[in-house]
């Protein structure tokens, strides 16, 4: 006889909606941020001809890092307005949630989203980056994404859209739109809209209603994703801001503690943390801090490990094996010690810049060497250690721009360029 307790377990299963899992690589760096992915025996050489196992043609451009749930490949890209030839007006602009399968690269469902206000003019710093700039975020039943003046919207996983919800409509002064990506944190997407309304946001997943936000003139030109850092008492939500470093309390909104830095006059790469220390660099004219987190109030004569001069403008540091890498927007690659702050070592790339900054994506850590994306000279490949020692230089047939950094899922590393979406295994 067929036994209906099995029959009833089935049905619950079939009816469970995928969930992200610890494989899966869904937020802009991967977990909490950290740019690291342990799997062994993915290519550290590539080439149109090597490694290859799939490329799509994008629809449109943009500087937001590929996603990966379960089978499915989200990216977001921009198009109608902000192109180099200058031609469209910004009531053109569309951007698009595109979903690709990552077995083999072919496109599932795309969803477009009209331009529902005005945003900045493509001049100045904008046309490094454009509009389709922060990286998506999955919990598995959602994908959210953030799009600067047109909010922020949730899809199911076949692409119909759940809610959309402003979080400002404003400028910085200096109208360099938005940059950073969104982080879920229990029930909630948390964004920063540091541009559109000096806001952070806590948004409640399932409708978009506002669980909490902090709004402050400091965030102005504050273009880092939030950190989200887990102590004895709370889980903090940590951000750079011109000048100070500043925690609150993910569930509240409430500012819990604050450092004063040398991260001077605008913050855009991104922190990372490790055994309650949490490591940051950036500021125009840049400085470098690891600042303990779990304080009160101002901890800047308390909880500051070491200060350093050691800089990154748009790149991101990763952390590994007491090491703190990153190749700045110069080219050049950067090592301290994370215990004391010293610098180990720098070393100069002979790269294209394309007449501009070299690099914009962050360096990712994949199965123990350190890979970072040039925007015209292709992949870096180094080894980890207290001098440089490079391995490769992998390049693809695509002279448009990367600025996104890697997302690494089982045996296949994702690239996306201003025209490209590339798979990446072993043959």
């Amino acid at each position: 006889m067929f036994d209906k307790t099995l029959l009833s377990l089935f049905v619950i299963t079939l009816l469970i909606p995928l969930q992200a899992h610890a494989e899966d690589f869904a937020q802009f760096r991967g977990e909490n941020g950290r740019g690291h992915a342990s799997h062994s025996g993915l290519p550290t050489t590539w080439s149109d001809d090597s490694n290859l196992v799939w490329k799509v043609a994008l629809p449109g451009r943009g500087s937001s890092s590929p996603i990966v749930v379960g089978n499915k490949v989200f990216v977001t890209t921009y198009a109608g307005y902000g192109e180099e030839a200058q031609v469209g007006t910004r009531e053109m602009l569309v951007r698009e949630l595109l979903c690709y399968r990552l077995n083999d690269g072919k496109q599932l469902w795309k969803a477009a989203v009209g331009n529902q206000q005005q945003e900045d003019l493509y001049q100045g710093f904008i046309t490094e980056h454009g509009y389709a700039t922060s990286t998506p975020v999955s919990d598995g039943e959602s994908v959210f994404v953030f799009f600067g003046k047109s909010g922020v919207l949730a899809f199911d996983m076949e692409g119909k859209r759940r809610w959309q919800v402003s979080v400002g409509t404003e400028s910085a002064q200096r109208r360099w739109g938005s940059a950073p990506s969104l982080v879920l944190h229990k029930e909630t997407v948390i964004v920063n809209a540091s541009d559109e309304s000096k806001t952070i946001f806590a948004l409640n997943k399932s409708d978009g209603g506002v669980v909490w936000k902090a709004e402050a003139g400091g965030l102005e030109n504050s273009f880092n994703t939030p950190l989200l850092v887990s102590t004895k008492d709370r889980t903090e939500l940590v951000v750079a801001v011109p000048w100070e470093i500043w925690s609150l309390d993910a569930d509240t909104g409430k500012l819990v503690w604050y450092a004063e830095t040398d991260l001077d006059n605008n913050v855009s790469p991104s922190m990372v943390e490790k055994d309650g220390i949490i490591y940051a660099v950036g500021g125009r004219s840049g400085a470098s801090i690891a600042v303990r987190a779990g304080g009160e109030g101002d901890v800047t004569s308390t909880h500051v490990v070491w200060r350093g001069e050691a800089s990154s403008y748009v790149p991101s540091p990763v952390l590994y094996k007491d090491r703190l890498y990153w190749v700045n927007d110069r080219g050049i690659v950067h090592c301290v010690n994370a215990k004391t702050g010293d610098l180990v070592y720098q070393h100069r790339l002979n790269i294209n810049s394309g007449g501009g900054r070299a690099f914009y994506a962050s360096a990712t850590v994949i199965g123990g060497k350190i890979y970072a994306v040039s925007r015209f000279s292709g992949t870096i490949v180094f080894e980890p250690g207290d001098s440089y020692k490079q391995i490769a230089q992998n390049r693809f047939n695509d002279e448009s721009m990367f600025n996104a950094s890697p997302a690494v899922v089982e045996n296949r590393i994702l690239i996306r360029s201003d025209s490209h979406l590339f798979c990446i295994g072993k043959e």
